[in-house]
């Protein structure tokens, strides 16, 4: 698993970013797991799995499975 620290959080429209070991890369609040996305704090430390997207269209990799560190 890849770990960063969650760069920016956009709670009313339930996405943040991490800035990772491979640059930034988007989360949504589904990708939870074991915190609830609004526990989570700019500056947290996390671990994540990354998904390259979708591949017809998608705007790159985002993180799957965001779990505190």
């Amino acid at each position: 698993m890849a770990q960063g620290v969650i760069k920016k959080i956009v709670a009313g429209r339930g996405f943040g970013f991490i800035s990772g070991e491979k640059g930034d890369v988007f989360f949504h609040v589904s990708s939870c797991v074991d915190v609830r996305f609004d526990d989570l704090q700019v500056g947290q430390a996390v671990q994540y799995e990354l998904d390259q997207g979708e591949p017809s269209g998608g705007r790159g990799p985002r993180a799957a499975t965001v779990r505190p560190v």
